[in-house]
């Protein structure tokens, strides 16, 4: 599962992080992890 920085958008290899949370390209210490799109469907009655 890769990580993506929420200040430029890019995604991060999580093996890239080591011991500091940080982006590698700007430098923004917020990382958010990139998951596929779930759609649940909800039978109605």
């Amino acid at each position: 599962m890769a990580y993506k920085c929420f200040e430029c958008g890019k995604e991060i290899d999580p093996k890239s992080i080591r011991r500091r949370i940080i982006c590698p390209y700007c430098g923004s210490r917020i990382l958010v992890k990139s998951r596929p799109p779930v759609l649940k469907k909800v039978k109605a009655r």
